[in-house]
């Protein structure tokens, strides 16, 4: 599935996740400042790459390089009041 944020400078970005549990992270529609949303990514991304690794026996290396992707833009933001929308989930 891909979630689709809109970052503090106003960019968007469709991300991947492997399994559906971002839902349980994240809401549609919600902000999040970036540390906390940084962490939830993290959080739902390494469960995601957890279930392939039980299902086929190897992690996700998409969810890995989404997190990776997520880190750098993330990285562009450093003020307090930062927040990021979850505009949409797509499956």
């Amino acid at each position: 599935m891909h979630f689709v944020v809109r970052w503090p400078d106003e960019s968007v970005t469709a991300c991947y996740s492997p399994s559906l549990v971002v839902r349980d992270f994240l809401s549609e529609g919600a902000t999040y400042d970036v540390p906390t949303f940084v962490s939830l990514c993290r959080e739902a991304l390494t469960i995601a790459s957890d279930r392939v690794r039980e299902k086929y026996g190897f992690a996700c290396s998409l969810a890995a390089a989404e997190l990776a992707r997520i880190d750098a833009l993330a990285a562009r933001f450093s003020e307090p009041s930062a927040v990021v929308l979850v505009e949409q989930f797509r499956l």
